[in-house]
């Protein structure tokens, strides 16, 4: 039996720790892991005496993106098929990003794509200095279309307009120059280090940091600013865009380990 892509466990001071749980291929996200990540979400939506939430990758990497595999999976089935597997992403991040406790990130190894979305959503990010960050899509051809407004918070438009653009790889301490992480250790100082931040946050009033953070959100970019029609936009972007001749061509490139042939990939 396959393992659960996503761990969690809630400790005596409300302190959750969810785990990305498939290191065979570096927490690359799939369906099953964006539903372990919702279902994560529920249960502990559910528990009163949650504080504050730890998010970890299991094995060298915390998150290589999505899952090609299952990307070339989804491609060929419908529109709506499509659609509904962008949108399971979308909310995944935007349930981190508006939960109302602290959220805390753990980042070792690499942190590709969709991870620097999801880190973005997070409230204190943590990097381990062996961490390695990029935001691959346009590199296959896609869009990080769900996230963009997260990264723009997160580090700022033009920022994002760097590194999303170019799809370059980029270490601890740019992402820490950036804004994409606010801290950067020694790999074994990372949980130390989370461990310390989690001591700060519940030495604080939960209510008063539930309203903080949900002032916070109401005048960022790419919070709750962002209204139901804008992400249902950026949902059929996103989902059109992998159905593209384009992204067909990206990530075929990818499989056969060339380089591609955007000339003879146009829609």
């Amino acid at each position: 039996m396959p393992a659960n892509p996503v761990l969690w466990t809630l400790d005596e001071r409300g302190v959750a720790t969810v785990t990305l749980n498939r290191p065979e291929v570096n927490n690359a996200y799939d369906g099953a892991l964006i539903a372990g990540v919702l279902a994560a979400m529920d249960d502990l939506g559910n528990k009163p005496n949650l504080r504050v939430v730890v998010l970890r990758g299991n094995g060298k990497h915390f998150q290589a993106g999505a899952d090609l595999k299952w990307i070339n999976g989804v491609r060929p089935q419908s529109t709506e098929a499509n659609e509904a597997a962008s949108r399971a992403t979308f909310e995944a991040v935007q349930r981190l990003n508006t939960l109302s406790v602290p959220t805390v990130a753990l980042v070792q190894g690499g942190c590709f794509g969709g991870g620097t979305g999801v880190i973005a959503a997070c409230d204190v990010v943590i990097a381990a200095e062996n961490a390695l960050f990029s935001i691959t899509e346009v590199r296959w051809g896609l869009t990080a279309a769900i996230i963009i407004p997260q990264l723009c918070d997160a580090i700022g438009v033009r920022q994002v307009r760097r590194y999303a653009l170019t799809g370059e790889r980029f270490g601890a301490e740019d992402a820490r120059r950036i804004g994409l992480v606010h801290e950067v250790v020694p790999l074994a100082d990372l949980e130390a280090a989370g461990a310390k931040v989690v001591e700060q946050l519940l030495a604080n009033g939960p209510e008063a940091m539930a309203e903080t953070k949900r002032l916070a959100l109401e005048s960022s970019f790419g919070g709750m600013a962002v209204d139901d029609a804008a992400y249902t936009r950026l949902v059929q972007l996103h989902s059109l865009k992998r159905q593209s001749a384009e992204a067909a061509e990206g990530l075929a490139s990818f499989a056969e380990k060339r380089a591609a042939n955007w000339d003879g990939a146009k829609t």
